[in-house]
């Protein structure tokens, strides 16, 4: 049997979706630039590893600090709900967005990267005395 043919579909076809992959990394990228604008902290700070973590959990008004407990199994999901919680919250949007970020992340990033949503800081607890 010659599987010549079929080794050469299989090359274009790591190929293709590595490229697919490439555009959607730097699509991503791109928008949370737009994101870290938005909100006032500096666009290129989405391009460097863990700073970026840093700055977007000090953007949601989390511990910027908490983006470590990404590295432990079961809390990064914990971490992960609460945070796209956060940014829905800073960015005016409800549950229903933010359920969509935590399930559809690259589609809601990019509605909440080119939309219409003003950054709206994060929201202070006040306690009255």
């Amino acid at each position: 049997m010659n599987y010549s043919s079929y080794q050469n579909t299989n090359v274009q076809l790591s190929t293709g979706t590595i490229i697919i992959c490439i555009a959607i990394a730097v699509l991503m990228i791109v928008a949370s630039w737009k994101i870290l604008t938005k909100a006032g902290r500096p666009g290129w700070a989405s391009i460097i590893p863990f700073y970026n973590y840093y700055i977007e959990f000090e953007m949601v008004g989390m511990n910027g600090w908490l983006f470590l407990l990404l590295l432990v199994p079961i809390a990064n999901i914990v971490i992960s709900i609460m945070y796209n919680i956060k940014l829905a919250q800073v960015f005016g949007k409800g549950t229903g967005f933010a359920i969509g970020l935590i399930f559809l992340k690259t589609i809601f990033t990019l509605i909440l990267a080119f939309g219409s949503a003003q950054y709206q800081g994060p929201q202070q607890s006040t306690i009255q005395q």
